[in-house]
């Protein structure tokens, strides 16, 4: 009687010790809870003693280094904005103009709010890349980035060599 009183204070411990917030397990997406199975408490018992050796870190990891991606990224498509593109968004943004109501521009036809600030524009930049072209161009940089790291983690693999 003793003996059963005391397999199960053990057990009911060691259940509430796998479950606790720094040694949660998942089944799938969901985490299991204190009220799931006992066959899924046993199997998680008998995985534990193996893991209490080496210590796994919480969360999900990269498999590349994640400054080093952002970086680099960010750093080609600032490259790749001032030196490749710089031209081609300029002479289309020349073509392009400024927006019209009736033939004229909103600041000619009595608009002044519509006239741009002056001093965001200017750099000292011999071509003339400004803020808002840093904050453009590094912005793209970021959303690679953080493509390639998600992809890279998740397991997709794209074949475009096939």
């Amino acid at each position: 009687m003793a003996s059963a009183v005391l397999s199960a204070a053990v057990a009911c411990n060691s259940a509430a010790a796998l479950l606790s917030p720094s040694r949660r397990s998942f089944q799938g997406l969901r985490p299991l809870k204190a009220t799931d199975s006992p066959a899924a408490l046993t199997a998680l018992s008998r995985k534990a003693a193996p893991s209490a050796v080496r210590r796994r870190s919480p969360g999900v990891r990269a498999e590349l280094n994640t400054s080093l991606v952002i970086s680099l990224s960010t750093g080609l498509s600032l490259f790749l904005g001032r030196f490749v593109f710089f031209n081609f968004q300029r002479e289309n943004l020349a073509k392009q103009g400024l927006p019209e109501q009736n033939g004229k521009t909103h600041f000619e036809a009595g608009d002044s709010r519509a006239q741009e600030f002056a001093g965001l524009l200017k750099s000292n930049d011999p071509v003339g890349f400004n803020l808002v072209d840093v904050l453009a161009w590094g912005s793209i940089g970021h959303i690679v980035a953080y493509y390639i790291l998600a992809t890279s983690s998740n397991g997709y693999d794209p074949s475009f060599f096939n």
